[in-house]
């Protein structure tokens, strides 16, 4: 399983899982169709939206962690 971090795009995390969105949202983030998701790193965009980007990490990884798990 690959491990997100800071330094990746907004979209190269959506393209890994369809509904990874909701992990987004929960931390205040919309990223879907955001134009900046293409160009975005995860740390600007968590800057950008005053989200706590150790917590958005802990909770993107633990959703593929979790999504791993029921495979």
């Amino acid at each position: 399983m690959r491990k997100i971090n800071e330094t990746m795009l907004i979209d190269e995390i959506l393209d890994l899982d369809e509904d990874i969105t909701e992990v987004f949202e929960k931390n205040g983030l919309n990223c879907l169709g955001c134009p900046g998701a293409a160009s975005e790193s995860l740390a600007e965009a968590a800057e950008g939206h005053g989200a706590d980007l150790e917590k958005l990490l802990s909770d993107l990884n633990a959703y593929l962690e979790m999504k791993k798990e029921e495979e």
